[in-house]
């Protein structure tokens, strides 16, 4: 725990910027108001997840790309608003934070908050390589607040709240269970997130888009999926569907594979007495060739798929954390895996490689 309690007033402002860039990110951060400030930040691991609780006086607080260029984490970070109020701006978009809402935003592109009065605050911090979900879904949903009055964000609002709470009484072999849990849950949100606006039924092409993708996320266990056989079950032409696709930054044979990629990603991390081979999960996701898998998973996240496992699912005998082993996502991005074989991007790519 980091507190101003016992800073001398003068001090206090320049300890609270230290306190906060050493718990969650370098940052600059200025208070709002004219009498002594008072701070108060703690700190508890989940493995590689940080769960941090602050609460502080009125201040503004700003990560500029400077700080950002001495930074080597790459993080995304979930904001829980406890009490208070606040103004987030990412990406040239505002959001108005109120008491419940959530908030998600990404430590590697600058961004500000403005808090307006005495204020609380979880903040949830993961590598952003472990989401698993495109940087195009992470972009889509910062820089916008949350609510959790219903859906998805009325379920996760109490189990975030409780989870900071109690962070320290979990033992580590819990607590590591607990993050990739957590991760799941975090991924799942964004992704949700991120194609509310195509599915809105406003828009005819968005309300296609969305019935291709909840058919491609139906089907994805069927190697024969492939542009033709979605747009037959659409009754549209090949030519159509990929024009549907040019707004999304990625093309249908892309996304099937990340999407598969994805799913057989979250399956190996699992922990279970009995898990399946990472050939049986390749199968079900649609991969009928382990080789290609292989090369498809490694390009995508830097590791083999039992390297991956390995990462997420157990600690080393060394007693380190998977947050201390070599990290996955350090080699090319998954749409670059598909790239990277020669065929065109407007198809998928052949399972048997």
């Amino acid at each position: 725990m980091l507190t101003t309690a016992s800073v001398p007033d003068r001090d206090k402002v320049a300890y609270w910027n230290d306190a906060v860039s050493r718990a969650l990110v370098p940052m600059t951060v200025a208070p709002r108001g004219n009498g002594p400030f008072t701070g108060r930040i703690t700190t508890d691991r989940f493995g590689y997840l940080q769960v941090s609780t602050m609460e502080a006086d009125p201040k503004r607080a700003s990560r500029t790309s400077a700080l950002i260029a001495g930074s080597s984490a790459a993080l995304v970070a979930v904001g829980v608003q406890i009490s208070g109020t606040a103004t987030f701006v990412q990406d040239g978009r505002r959001a108005e934070v109120g008491e419940g809402d959530l908030l998600v935003y990404d430590t590697s592109r600058p961004y500000s908050f403005d808090y307006p009065q005495r204020f609380t605050t979880h903040v949830f911090q993961l590598p952003r390589r472990m989401l698993g979900v495109p940087d195009t879904d992470i972009r889509a949903v910062t820089g916008a607040a949350i609510g959790t009055g219903d859906g998805f964000g009325a379920v996760l609002l109490p189990f975030l709240a409780t989870l900071a709470s109690s962070a320290s009484a979990y033992p580590p072999a819990v607590a590591d269970r607990l993050a990739g849990h957590v991760v799941d849950l975090f991924a799942t949100l964004i992704t949700e997130r991120a194609h509310q606006d195509a599915a809105s039924p406003d828009s005819a092409r968005g309300h296609l888009l969305h019935r291709v993708r909840d058919h491609i996320n139906r089907n994805l266990g069927d190697p024969s999926l492939s542009p033709e056989g979605i747009a037959r079950a659409h009754h549209i032409s090949v030519r159509y569907l990929h024009r549907l696709f040019e707004g999304e930054g990625t093309t249908v044979g892309r996304l099937i594979q990340q999407r598969r990629l994805q799913e057989c990603g979250r399956e190996l991390a699992r922990r279970g007495r009995t898990a399946p081979t990472v050939s049986a999960v390749a199968q079900r996701w649609g991969f009928v060739n382990p080789a290609h898998f292989s090369r498809a998973f490694r390009a995508a996240y830097g590791v083999t798929p039992s390297e991956w496992r390995s990462l997420r699912t157990a600690r080393g005998a060394d007693g380190r954390s998977p947050a201390d082993a070599p990290a996955p996502g350090t080699g090319p991005a998954a749409d670059n895996a598909v790239g990277s074989t020669g065929l065109p991007d407007t198809g998928l790519l052949p399972c048997s490689g």
